[in-house]
């Protein structure tokens, strides 16, 4: 998506740029295009060294990134960045892991940037759902095993009004929850309470696509007894029967 700002007269302009799921060879030659002609690059805090060795010496980087519990930048502060690099001419990059509107605050930043008046585009990126789960071999459709798959941020656990769990706990879907490792334990009795089999392939994938990935698959139950703590590592929860493809699966016991 680009667009030129009515009026605009420097020749400011923003890339919002989804740098993919980890490796730099995961990135689009769009997205490489415009970060190597960067003037400016405000980056989040799981952009891989790799790909921040690929930003111009001359250009400014500006860390804006975010933790649970610990933001860099508030997000009103990094739309005002956007706006004040662009405003004094400049070719900002604001670089995003995975794909800027999945889960990344993408529409925000374009909402922002459209209310003040600059001029912008969007470079998709890999999403860390089709990028972990093909690193894990796993699936998230399948023509006898999963018919759709469905993105979900792990928070929708903290509150059960908020999502329709029985709706989830079908069968024939593949659920994927970004950031759902530290809630796996609320989302596995969710689900369970509202009918899916406690036997369900379920796998964690951490550091997906990098070369310190890591894939616990077994079912669900099992999975939550077996569950690493939660750390600084990036984690994605697979909840379906597409998980049993994976090469790491472990039947439960």
């Amino acid at each position: 998506m680009t667009f030129e700002a009515q009026g605009q007269t420097s020749r400011g302009f923003v890339s919002i740029v989804g740098a993919g799921p980890g490796p730099a060879d995961l990135m689009t030659l769009r997205a490489l295009d415009r970060l190597q002609r960067a003037e400016v690059v405000v980056h989040d805090r799981l952009i891989a060294p790799e790909v921040l060795a690929l930003i111009p010496e001359a250009a400014q980087r500006v860390y804006v990134g975010k933790a649970l519990g610990n933001h860099a930048v508030p997000q009103e502060g990094i739309h005002a960045l956007l706006v004040q690099h662009a405003r004094l001419g400049r070719r900002v990059v604001r670089l995003k892991g995975g794909d800027p509107y999945v889960f990344g605050r993408g529409g925000e930043e374009v909402q922002a940037l459209q209310a003040a008046a600059t001029a912008f585009e969007v470079v998709p990126g890999v999403t860390a759902a089709s990028g972990c789960s093909a690193a894990a071999g796993i699936p998230l459709t399948h023509r006898d095993l999963a018919g759709s798959c469905v993105f979900l941020p792990g928070h929708l656990a903290d509150d059960e009004a908020t999502h329709d769990w029985q709706a989830l706990a079908r069968p024939g879907q593949t659920r994927v929850f970004y950031m759902g490792v530290q809630r796996l334990a609320q989302i596995a009795h969710q689900l369970i309470a509202h009918g899916l089999a406690p036997d369900t392939p379920a796998a964690i994938v951490r550091d997906g696509t990098r070369a310190t990935q890591s894939v616990i698959a077994t079912g669900l139950r099992d999975l939550v007894a077996r569950a690493p703590a939660y750390g600084p590592q990036p984690g994605l929860l697979i909840i379906g029967e597409t998980v049993q493809l994976s090469p790491d699966f472990k039947p439960p016991r």
